[in-house]
């Protein structure tokens, strides 16, 4: 079995009362704002005279894009996307928003999360008559509402989604409809805010800030939300009885001037690095952030530790994301690419690195030989995440488990792999002394505690599809 992922993504939505000329500009900014996501596809699609369009691109959200776009098109419905995938695979036929007709109408989703076991679940419904258009998981949703006898659109989605397991934030366009609904145990954030008479949805609140949205708050897990104009009706799908939210947004994914499932990332963030100090038994004379995830936690680490910090690496901003790059030759290359060394800040000095997590190892043992030929005299390694032992089935991209640098190493023995004097880890029972509702977050890839049983295939109730 491959314990490989599908993706982790950004969406964004806007429903307004009016036709306005700026709708695509917005979503061009609401999916900007949320590049970080990701940088393999993003795309478009928008409500004109009662039909759907959709424009995607390869690659990042560049001036480029902007200038494909329509600019004489007046719209009150669009949603947006950014990709990122592994196994979904980048053709551009893969890139969202996906649209699709059927029995329901004309529809459009824009996904983000993951539904473990999407293979099997795909190849019951090929073996009773589905074709599928793409290679992605977000398809399956569509395919099992078209199972529904009959064209009510809302009953059909209900019902599907009470019979879908897994992690799903997701924005879809009926007719002249937004709707926006995130799965029970809410693993993927989701967020939503009034602009003059209507409404924007993003999966981070920073494109929310950028659009100048007010009012905001969060979509409540097993919530769905039909918005048509500045008219907005909720109500619950299902329930859960426990939340799973994935903590490595406020780890890794979301940028630190966003709000996810209702927490500051900043705020969490400097908590972990000053939480992570209290590990260090080290004679240090500088800190050091791996920019931009470990910024956060770097200053609290400095703060909490006495110790000063400087900036001893500098990103190059114009690459992506090094976690979330598919090939191995590639990760490592991009290493390279961006990130380089301040020697005036850490030549013959005792250095604490402050990084958001390790998973396979390869792109910290790069940056402890760049720190090593840049004349520190010891570097020892610090990760404002716990040791990630486990693969996640929920859409962040954790490689299998055979992969993963610390499922068959402790801290000492990683240190020796990568190259470090010392690797420490944040606890997890102090990370979750970082968060304001810890019994609220999901730790598999740390404790190996799924919620859902993701290797017997018992993620989708099947009868009804």
């Amino acid at each position: 079995m491959s314990f490989e992922l599908n993706e982790e993504c950004g969406i964004f939505g806007i429903s307004v009362n009016d036709l306005s000329p700026d709708l695509i500009k917005d979503l061009y900014l609401g999916i900007f704002a949320l590049q970080h996501r990701g940088q393999e596809s993003c795309g478009i699609a928008y409500r004109k005279n009662g039909n759907i369009e959709v424009l995607k691109g390869k690659g990042l959200v560049t001036g480029e894009f902007f200038e494909m776009l329509p600019h004489d098109i007046d719209s009150t419905l669009g949603i947006g996307h950014v990709r990122y995938s592994t196994c979904g695979g980048s053709n551009i036929v893969n890139a969202q928003p996906l649209v699709f007709k059927c029995n329901k109408g004309e529809i459009s989703i824009a996904h983000n999360g993951n539904i473990p076991m999407s293979e099997k679940i795909k190849n019951e419904l090929i073996k009773t008559g589905s074709i599928f258009q793409t290679t992605s998981d977000s398809e399956i949703l569509i395919h099992m509402m078209s199972r529904i006898e009959g064209n009510d659109f809302k009953g059909s989605l209900i019902s599907a989604l009470s019979n879908l397991k897994g992690a799903y934030s997701m924005l879809m366009m009926h007719e002249n409809t937004l709707i926006a609904f995130r799965d029970p145990y809410g693993f993927r954030p989701l967020s939503y805010g009034q602009i003059g008479r209507g409404y924007v949805f993003s999966s981070e609140t920073n494109a929310l800030d950028l659009i100048g949205a007010k009012n905001v708050c969060d979509v409540k897990p097993g919530e769905i939300i039909f918005c048509s104009g500045d008219r907005i009706e909720n109500e619950n799908f299902t329930s859960s009885d426990k939340l799973q939210q994935c903590v490595f947004e406020l780890i890794y994914f979301a940028r630190p001037d966003s709000y996810v499932f209702e927490e500051s990332v900043y705020n969490a963030r400097i908590k972990m690095g000053e939480k992570l100090s209290i590990k260090n038994d080290h004679e240090i004379d500088v800190v050091i952030s791996i920019p931009d995830s470990g910024n956060s936690a770097a200053l609290g680490f400095a703060k909490h530790a006495g110790v000063p910090f400087d900036f001893g690496m500098i990103r190059n901003h114009y690459t992506g994301r090094t976690f979330i790059r598919p090939e191995q030759k590639t990760r490592t290359e991009g290493v390279r690419i961006k990130l380089n060394p301040v020697k005036s800040v850490i030549s013959g000095r005792r250095i604490a690195v402050v990084d958001d997590s390790i998973v396979r190892g390869t792109t910290s043992k790069k940056i402890v030989h760049m720190l090593r030929d840049a004349g520190a005299r010891e570097v020892h390694m610090f990760f404002s995440s716990p040791e990630i032992k486990h693969s996640c089935f929920f859409g962040i991209d954790t490689p299998t488990e055979e992969e993963l640098i610390s499922s068959s190493n402790n801290p000492d023995q990683v240190a020796k792999l990568i190259g470090a004097d010392s690797v420490n880890f944040l606890e997890l029972e102090d990370l979750k002394k970082c968060l304001k509702c810890p019994e609220d977050f999901c730790y598999a890839c740390y404790d190996g505690n799924y919620k859902l049983d993701v290797r017997s295939g018992k993620h989708c109730e099947c009868e009804n599809i």
